[in-house]
C-alpha cells in the first residue's frame, strides 16, 4: 500500500497498553494521514489543574482544565503537545498526570470543549485529505460517521507490562504490580464515568493486540483500510 494515501477518518479506540498510540502514528505516517492523540490534550488539561493545586475530580477544576490553553501538532513523525505555548509532551506522560487525568476527563464541560477542539481539527484535517484519530470515545462521540472505527484491547496483564516497559525506557521508576493495579483502575474508572464511557462503537471491529506486535497490528489495520477501500 506503499505511497497510496488516506481518505476519510480512522478512529482508533481502546485502553491504554494496546498499542494504540503507536499503531495510530506508523498508521498515519504509512497512509499519509493526519495524527490526533486526543488524550494528550486531556493530559495537558489535567497538567493545567495539577499545576493550579485543585482537586482534579472537584467542579473547580474545571474552568481552569477548560480555559488551559492547549494545541497538539497533527504530524505523526513529530507529534507536539504544548500548553499555553510551551511543550509538555514528556511532562504529560508522568505518574501525576496518569493518575489524575481519569478524574479530569469526567467532568462534561472539559469533555465537551476538548471535543468541540478535537472535531475542529478532525474536520480541517478531513478535507486536506485523511486522519488516525486515536483515543477512548473517537467511535462513539468524536467522529461517531467515521468509515472505520477499530477498538483495539488486550488482557491487563499483557497492557501492565507494556506500560511497565514504557515508562523504563523513559527513565521513570515504577514496579510491575503497581502497573498492573493502576491499569486496572484506570480502565474502571474510564468505563464506569457516565460521560462518554471507553467502550467500543456498536461497528466498530475488535482487534486483540495481546499476542501481536507493532507490525502484527499494523497489518491488521491496513487490511482494514483496504477492505473498506479509504486509500486512494
Amino acid at each position: 500500500m506503499g505511497g497510496q494515501r488516506l481518505r476519510g477518518v480512522i478512529a482508533l479506540d481502546g485502553p491504554s497498553g494496546t498499542g494504540k498510540s503507536t499503531a495510530a502514528r506508523r498508521l498515519a505516517e504509512r497512509l499519509g494521514a493526519a495524527y490526533l492523540d486526543t488524550g494528550a490534550m486531556y493530559r495537558a488539561a489535567t497538567l493545567a489543574v495539577l499545576r493550579a493545586e485543585l482537586d482534579p475530580s472537584s467542579p473547580a477544576a474545571v474552568p481552569t482544565a477548560v480555559a488551559a490553553g492547549i494545541a497538539v501538532g497533527t504530524d505523526p513523525v513529530r507529534p507536539t503537545v504544548r500548553l499555553a505555548g510551551e511543550d509538555v509532551a514528556e511532562e504529560i506522560r508522568g505518574p501525576e498526570v496518569t493518575g489524575a487525568v481519569s478524574a479530569v476527563s469526567a467532568h462534561q464541560q472539559v469533555r465537551d470543549r476538548l471535543v468541540g477542539l478535537q472535531r475542529d481539527i478532525i474536520h480541517e484535517a478531513a478535507a486536506a485529505g485523511g486522519i488516525v484519530v486515536e483515543g477512548r470515545d473517537i467511535g462513539t462521540v468524536v467522529a461517531p460517521d467515521a468509515p472505520l472505527k477499530v477498538y483495539l484491547t488486550a488482557s491487563d496483564r499483557v497492557r501492565a507490562g507494556r506500560r511497565d516497559d514504557q515508562d523504563r525506557r523513559a527513565g521513570r521508576t515504577t514496579d510491575l504490580a503497581s502497573t498492573l493495579v493502576a491499569v486496572r483502575r484506570r480502565d474502571e474508572l474510564d468505563s464506569g464515568r457516565a460521560v462518554s464511557p471507553l467502550r467500543p462503537a456498536a461497528d466498530a471491529v475488535t482487534l486483540d493486540t495481546s499476542e501481536l506486535d507493532l507490525d502484527g497490528v499494523l497489518g491488521a489495520l491496513l487490511a482494514l483500510v483496504a477492505e473498506r477501500g479509504l486509500a486512494d
